[in-house]
């Protein structure tokens, strides 16, 4: 395919692969996102992007696997500039 011009290197024969192979196998996108998520790699928003459902379900895909979910609090020092800001 590289050979024939379809493709320009093996790089992208490989990346338009990948893309169908999730393309077909939609579980496959659940679990990578699963994995991205867990991993820290990417946001909530994002791995239910990834996965194709809303970040409810994507919440509940975590809960049914027994994922844990990161949650993040903001730092003293954003809030306090929050409550500064919001007081004036």
């Amino acid at each position: 395919m590289i050979r024939s011009g379809h493709y320009k290197d093996r790089e992208a024969l490989l990346e338009d692969a990948f893309r169908a192979l999730l393309e077909l196998n939609p579980a496959l996108r659940s679990e990578m996102a699963i994995e991205l998520y867990k991993s820290e790699k990417i946001s909530l928003s994002r791995a239910a992007e990834i996965a194709g459902t809303s970040q409810e379900g994507f919440k509940n895909i975590l809960e049914n696997r027994g994922a844990k979910r990161i949650v993040r609090a903001p730092s003293a020092d954003s809030l306090e500039k929050g409550v500064d800001a919001i007081l004036g």
